[in-house]
């Protein structure tokens, strides 16, 4: 058997810049084994395993570990490989939606040019202390910092630092962080270009440090959507790698708009 996958650098219209994220579209469902091992194989935060259903597609992501039961970017990779390779938008110039079933329920994709929209479920967050091994891991001082948690499963915890510098300046102790094992960690501030800034470590999921997380937005547009007291946000993640995403919350739904490269197409021989 033999299966085309693409790669792909999210958030960013750069190559070697955002996230990549590897997509393999197949005809039918895979086994849970068969991806797990592709997935390690290629040591990306993520891959994206898509196939037809119905008038929708199916959509399940893989990091080097485990099932994750949501995934920003690897979404987002996903819909410009179907409405570019696939030739989804060439049947529709003006603009294609692609609907995603997955564990996280159905979601939505637009694509217009070489804009990508996510409409993705907004979480719901809840202050709490921040945990002593998360402030020792991250270095910082647990006065001059708050907690929140994303009240989902596995929610992520959201660590609000000071300001951009804070969020640039950590070199956390992934030794500590991998002791958290319901979630990840995100730690942002209010930015000085960007409305607000951030970086996510996730060491629960096998990826010490993601690039770019669009699923991490689903709980940090709506935050600081309140704080800034607007629903039109633009973001940036802050990584080595970096990338933007312009959000906009609107209900229970958090909008994330970014654009993709592709960057290789491989064929698995299996």
């Amino acid at each position: 058997m033999s299966l085309k996958q693409y790669q792909v650098d999210a958030f960013t219209h750069h190559a070697f810049k955002g996230n990549p994220a590897a997509v393999v579209v197949s005809h039918r469902p895979l086994a849970d084994a068969l991806m797990r091992d592709m997935a390690a194989e290629n040591n990306l935060s993520e891959t994206a395993y898509v196939y037809p259903d119905g008038d929708a597609w199916n959509i399940r992501w893989f990091t080097p570990t485990v099932e994750v039961d949501l995934c920003g970017h690897a979404t987002l990779a996903s819909a410009w490989v179907l409405a570019t390779e696939y030739g989804l938008l060439e049947k529709e110039p003006d603009g294609v939606d692609i609907v995603f079933n997955s564990r996280s329920g159905e979601l939505r994709v637009r694509v217009e040019g070489e804009s990508i929209t996510l409409d993705f479920p907004a979480q719901e967050v809840k202050a709490q202390a921040l945990p002593e091994v998360i402030a020792e891991g991250l270095g910082v001082n647990p006065n001059k910092a708050q907690c929140y948690k994303a009240q989902i499963t596995n929610g992520n915890y959201i660590v609000i630092l000071p300001d951009e510098a804070a969020v640039a300046a950590l070199a956390p102790d992934m030794s500590l962080l991998e002791q958290i094992q319901d979630g990840g960690i995100i730690a942002t501030a209010e930015g000085v270009e960007a409305d607000f800034v951030s970086r996510f470590f996730g060491p629960f999921y096998g990826i010490p440090e993601d690039p770019v997380t669009g699923s991490a937005h689903c709980s940090l547009a709506p935050y600081w959507a309140r704080v800034l007291e607007q629903n039109q946000l633009w973001a940036r993640q802050i990584s080595a790698r970096g990338g933007d995403l312009q959000c906009r919350v609107g209900g229970d739904r958090v909008f994330m708009t970014g654009r993709a490269v592709t960057v290789s197409e491989t064929e698995w021989r299996l």
